[in-house]
This record gives structure tokens, sequence and C-alpha cells, in this order.
């Protein structure tokens, strides 16, 4: 029994070391008020989710979640996706805990492994906002334009490979690219 609670104590320091407050999401396609609603509606199907506002002039929608909730962002685009639109622009506002972070550099933050691409060298403190830069959270021609910032083949994937073992990734596991 103090086993669990005290890995429950040590999940929950880890998760906390960058809180997602928030996330933007710009949809591509909408052309009136129903497809708004149509993605305001799915969104608000996701059980962490507190809160969605929707901003139909600019084709976005503000995402608060829940207290203590573990927000998964590929759970987010495929509710956009699942409504008939696409994702043109993905921003999250996190609250960091002195994460170093550098460019080309993979690193663990609460449990979601990111790729930090465009940074310069800095540690992160207080609240961010990054950027997803992964296929489908912006437009073609920004994945295209974003490639030259690394070599590293989990930026064409999402996915980590062999160039995500020194990071401490296995294969396969889910890696986000993003930048400040």
């Amino acid at each position: 029994m103090k086993k669990s609670i005290a890995i429950l104590a040590i999940l929950f320091t880890i998760a906390g070391q960058a809180q997602v407050s928030k996330v933007t999401i710009q949809a591509s396609g909408l052309t009136c008020s129903l497809c708004s609603n149509a993605i305001n509606k799915a969104l608000k199907s996701v059980p962490y989710i507190d809160n969605v506002t929707p901003n139909i002039k600019q084709s976005s929608f503000e995402v608060t979640f829940k207290p203590g909730a573990s927000v998964h962002f590929d759970d987010l685009k495929k509710k956009v996706e699942d409504a008939g639109f696409f994702v043109a622009r993905f921003t999250a506002t996190m609250q960091f805990d002195n994460i170093p972070v550098s460019p080309d550099a993979h690193v663990n933050i609460g449990g979601m492994m990111v790729h930090f691409l465009h940074v310069k060298d800095k540690v992160l403190s207080g609240e961010q906002e990054i950027q997803v830069l992964d296929k489908g959270y912006v437009s073609a021609k920004e994945f295209r334009k974003n490639a030259v910032f690394t070599k590293m083949d989990c930026y064409k994937t999402g996915v980590a490979g062999s160039c995500c073992t020194k990071s401490g990734s296995t294969a396969g596991t889910r890696i986000y690219h993003i930048t400040i």
C-alpha cells in the first residue's frame, strides 16, 4: 500500500512538470457557423475538456481542461478531423518547471515526449505557449519548411526511432515536435 502511494506521488510530480492549461486549435475548411458547431460539439465530447470557446472569425477554438487532466493532443486533433475538418494550427499553453531545452533535442515533459525544433538553449519556467509542428497540426507547406530544423526521422513519422534512443525513448513512442 505504501509503495502504491509513493509511486502515485512520483507520477503526479512528474506529470506536474508541464501542465497544459489551454489549447488553441485553428481549423481549416470552415465555411459557416454550422461547421464551427460541429467541431465545438466534437471537442466537448472529450471527457477531460472543461470548456470550448469558439471564435468563428478566426476559425479557432480555445479549449480549457479539467484540473489535473492528462491532455492528449492527438485526441483533440482526431475530434476535429472526425467532424470533417483539418487542423491548420495547434498551440498549447503549458506551465513549465525549470525544463532545459535545446535545438533538435528530445525531452520527456510530464510523460509526453517532445522534440524541440527551432529553439535556442534555455530553461523553460512559468507559462509558455508552444506550437505543435507535426504533420496534420500545420499546413503541408509549413511542415516541409520546418523539416530543415532536424535530420531525425522521427519528424517525418511522429514516432520514436533509432534517432531517439539517446533521449530514453523506446521505438514506437509518440513524439510531438514543437517550438516556442
